[in-house]
């Protein structure tokens, strides 16, 4: 007889305070690294910036390895496990989480385990945990769940707006020259997540005010759906300012339940600080 359906995830997702606990999560990390020294996650996120500050390149991320995955795997031997991964289009961590699920069924084939690639990242990979973790409290068996699995995730959304372009030019992923000229004319970078899974700049926005308000009218675009959705935002900025963004996409598309939650360093090594990720599930 099985025991429960345990979901496993990874450091990709940027959790509300207390929801791995409440939920059973079961979090793989993601290692980031200063040179040869991993960061000390107890340290918080303003030492993490100012670390990236006093260097002149980016930490590095690095994916679970398969054998990270199946350690997980084997501490729930009774077990239905779902997995909830970053997006492949991001990392090699869904990859690496179907490899130890094809060697854990080499050695129990009756085992039943599902890796669902979120498309997604930070809040949006937490919110379709959150969700399926719903779908199992409602007593669903591990079939239906694993179908709603991929069907929340294919229907969830992820918008990111960037305040500073610094960490993007640090990890080689815009020319210094390019930096230097958006620094001058304070451009924005607005963002979304693609179908495939990868970060795409929508819009390139002078001033900040003005990118905010446009992630909000790009969310109005989207739909925003609201209908048995929850949304979420993950931050590296003021409470102050996420409050206010809440309150206007709230006014348009009252969600059933709204969380907040801080960038954790896998995200925040791209997106510094200041950084805005709204997503709905």
């Amino acid at each position: 007889m099985r025991l429960t359906i345990r979901i496993i995830t990874d450091g990709g997702a940027d959790f509300p305070q207390g929801m791995p606990e409440k939920c059973g999560l079961h979090i793989v990390p993601l290692h980031v690294t200063f040179g040869n020294e991993p960061f000390d996650l107890r340290l918080g996120m303003q030492a993490f910036y100012s670390n990236i500050k006093t260097n002149s390149v980016l930490p590095k991320t690095a994916s679970p390895s398969p054998q990270d995955f199946v350690e997980a795997f084997n501490q729930y031997p009774g077990d239905d496990i779902l997995v909830i991964a970053l997006s492949s289009g991001l990392s090699s961590t869904y990859q690496h989480a179907v490899l130890a699920k094809e060697m854990v069924l080499e050695e129990n084939s009756g085992r039943r385990i599902e890796v669902i690639d979120t498309r997604t990242g930070s809040i949006g990979q937490a919110l379709v945990a959150y969700r399926c973790w719903q779908e199992i409290q409602a007593g669903k068996p591990f079939d239906d769940v694993v179908a709603a699995a991929y069907a929340i995730a294919l229907g969830s959304g992820t918008l990111f707006y960037l305040d500073t372009l610094e960490n993007l030019v640090k990890g080689g992923r815009l020319n210094q020259a390019k930096g230097a000229i958006a620094s001058v004319l304070n451009i924005k970078l607005f963002m979304q997540a693609s179908l495939e899974g990868t970060v795409e700049v929508v819009e390139k926005v002078r001033g900040k005010k003005n990118a905010l308000a446009r992630l909000i009218d790009k969310f109005d675009e989207l739909g925003g759906p609201a209908d048995g959705r929850v949304l979420g935002i993950a931050h590296s900025t003021t409470e102050e300012e996420v409050r206010g963004i809440l309150d206007r996409i709230l006014a348009k598309h009252p969600f059933r339940e709204v969380f907040i939650a801080e960038v954790g360093p896998v995200i925040g090594t791209y997106a510094g600080e200041g950084g805005i990720v709204v997503s709905y599930a």
